[in-house]
């Protein structure tokens, strides 16, 4: 009895000895799982393409034919990313904004060149998140690379009105109208691609000044 009691005891307590070095294995394993899912989470060069992928196509001319990712360049990712946002915003189909949006602006992280336009797409994209601290840096920027561009008007201009900041909203017009005619004169062909919100923006930026004008 006394051996089988001592045999026990050796058994218990080589299994006591033991426990510390299982729970450290377990929460190793814990840990390692936890890694793999944040690194799965995160989206990369390969998570955007896919998702301009996803997006619907802009037909070009009689050829609807959807492009080859593959031979994509990020810039034409990042418009066709772009436009799925905008495409459904004006549908008012929030979760495809919600789901598009954060790969669109990754996608503008990744452009190896910035002009006025990549910065006016990536600054609307960014109102939809409900942050204006990027819009308004983006149209300072846009304004101080190219000054009198229109969409640094425009930029600012939307968000002075989610703000619904009055004096900022008048100051966007009068520095859009300021520069209209001269800027129309320099034929960018980003006006061109944008002329419906040029010519809304136009309109709004006139009526505002008449109704000051008449007060």
């Amino acid at each position: 009895m006394a051996g089988s009691a001592g045999a026990a005891a050796r058994a218990a307590g080589a299994g006591g000895d033991r426990t510390p070095w299982i729970i450290t294995a377990v929460a190793l394993v814990a840990l390692l799982a936890a890694v793999l899912v944040m690194v799965s989470r995160a989206p990369g060069p390969q998570v955007v393409a896919a998702a301009a992928e996803t997006a619907s196509p802009e037909p070009t001319g009689d050829d609807p034919a959807v492009p080859d990712i593959s031979a994509m360049s990020p810039r034409e990712r990042f418009d066709r990313l772009y436009n799925r946002v905008m495409r459904a915003a004006q549908a008012g189909d929030e979760a495809t904004v919600e789901r598009f949006t954060p790969m669109a602006l990754m996608a503008y992280g990744q452009l190896d060149s910035l002009d006025a336009d990549a910065r006016y797409h990536a600054a609307l994209l960014e109102v939809h998140t409900g942050d204006m601290t990027g819009p308004s840096a983006l149209a300072d920027t846009i304004l101080a690379r190219q000054p009198g561009h229109l969409f640094g008007y425009i930029v600012q201009g939307t968000v002075a009105r989610w703000q619904k900041d009055d004096a900022a909203l008048d100051k966007a017009y009068a520095g859009f109208l300021e520069h209209y005619d001269a800027e129309l004169k320099a034929a960018r062909p980003e006006y061109d691609e944008h002329r419906t919100s040029v010519d809304e923006f136009h309109r709004q930026a006139v009526a505002a000044r008449s109704s000051r004008a008449g007060t």
